[in-house]
C-alpha cells in the first residue's frame, strides 16, 4: 500500500535543509591540508536524499535556500536534471552558497572544513516556505544542520509542523557536524528537541555514541534513543550493515563488501532508497520481512555510493543497486 497524505498526492518524499558544494580531494586517504588539490561536487544531506529518491524511481522534492550566484543555480540545475521539483527552492542575492570542503584519511575519519558565515541556506525564513508543497509531502525528511542558526530553525519547525499536520511521516537523520555547532552541548540539546516529533529517525554509530555517551551499539544502548512516538529507529554501522528497532522487533542487516573511496553521501544513499520504499509500501514498517529487504536494498545503495568521490555525484540508480544485489 502506497502512502498518502490528506490530499491524495502518492509518494512525494519532501527534503528539506542545505545544498552545498563539497569539494573532494583529487587523491584518497589524505588530510585537507595534504591533499594536491580539490574536485568540487555537490552535495548537502537532505539534497542527496531527494536526488537518491528520485534516482531509484522515486517522487522527490527539495525545499532550501542557494545563493543566487554559480554555484547555486548550478545546484538548482543539478535538482532538475535529476528529477527532483525545485518549487520549493529560493535563492538570495546578499548570501553565498555554503562550501564545504571534506576528505576520508588514510586513518579512516572524515574531516570537514565549512564556508558558511552565514551561507544562503541558513537565512531561509517562514514566510519563504512553500507550504502547498510541504502539504503534499507523504514523507518530509530533514537533518539538524537547519536548526543552528535563525531564521533556519524557525523555518524547519514550520515546514515540520505544516507537513504534519498534513499527514506526512517526519523522517530525521540529524547528520552530525560538530564544527558547526557552538557547543557539542548545543549540538546534543538542538538534536534532541525534535526527536520526539519523528516516525523514523537514522543515526550513525558515532552519533549514537555522542547522543548516549557510550561507545556500544548493543541494544540496550540504542534503546535509550527509542520514543513511543518512533516507528522505526536506524543505526548504520559503517561497512557492517545496519540494526533496526520497531516496537515489536529489532535486528542486524549487513551490508556489502566494497573498495572504499570516499563515504560522503552513502548515509543519504541509505536514507533515500529507504524512503523510497516505504513511500511505496508503508507496510514495511510494520512487516519485518519487508524492512529487512528494504534495508539489505538501502545497504547496498550506500555501498555503492562510498565506492566514488563526492555525495551526489555518486548515488546510484536502480540498476546498479539490481546488479550488485544479484552478484551478493
Amino acid at each position: 500500500m502506497a502512502i498518502e497524505n490528506g490530499k491524495g498526492d502518492r509518494g512525494l518524499v519532501v527534503s528539506f535543509g542545505e545544498m552545498l558544494i563539497d569539494f573532494v580531494p583529487t587523491v584518497a586517504g589524505v588530510s585537507l591540508a595534504e591533499a594536491p588539490g580539490f574536485v568540487k561536487a555537490p552535495g548537502g544531506a537532505p539534497a542527496n536524499v531527494s536526488i537518491a529518491v528520485s534516482r531509484l524511481g522515486g517522487r522527490s522534492a527539495f525545499v532550501g535556500k542557494l545563493g543566487d550566484d554559480e554555484f547555486g543555480r548550478m545546484l538548482a540545475g543539478i535538482l532538475r536534471d535529476n528529477g527532483v521539483v525545485d518549487a520549493g527552492v529560493t535563492f538570495d542575492s546578499n548570501a553565498r552558497t555554503a562550501l564545504a570542503f571534506v576528505t576520508l584519511r588514510a586513518d579512516g575519519e572524515r574531516e570537514f572544513m565549512f564556508y558558511r558565515n552565514p551561507s544562503a541556506d541558513m537565512l531561509l525564513t517562514e514566510a519563504e516556505l512553500n507550504l502547498d508543497l510541504l502539504r503534499r509531502a507523504a514523507i518530509f525528511h530533514y537533518g539538524s544542520i537547519s536548526l543552528i542558526a535563525e531564521p533556519c530553525r524557525s523555518a524547519h519547525l514550520r515546514a515540520m509542523e505544516v507537513a504534519k499536520e498534513a499527514g506526512a511521516l517526519l523522517s530525521y537523520d540529524p547528520n552530525l557536524r560538530l564544527p558547526l555547532w557552538p557547543s557539542p552541548k548545543e549540538a546534543r540539546e538542538q538534536i534532541m528537541s525534535i526527536w520526539d516529533l519523528a516516525d523514523i529517525v537514522k543515526i550513525s554509530d558515532a552519533e549514537l555514541e555522542f547522543l548516549t555517551g557510550e561507545a556500544s551499539v548493543e541494544v540496550e544502548v540504542a534503546m535509550k534513543l527509542w520514543r513511543p512516538t518512533l516507528k522505526l529507529l536506524l543505526v548504520t554501522i559503517g561497512d557492517k550493515g545496519c540494526n533496526y528497532y520497531t516496537k515489536d522487533f529489532h535486528g542486524t542487516v549487513g551490508s556489502f563488501v566494497v573498495k572504499q573511496v570516499d563515504t560522503t553521501g552513502a548515509g543519504d544513499a541509505f536514507v533515500g532508497a529507504l524512503l523510497r520504499t516505504i513511500v511505496e509500501d508503508g507496510s514495511a514498517l510494520q512487516d519485518e520481512k519487508k524492512l529487512r529487504e528494504a534495508l539489505r536494498f538501502a545497504n547496498a545503495c550506500g555501498a555503492i555510493t562510498a565506492t566514488k568521490k563526492g555525495a551526489i555525484p555518486s548515488l546510484p540508480y536502480e540498476s546498479e543497486v539490481v546488479q550488485l544485489l544479484e552478484r551478493a
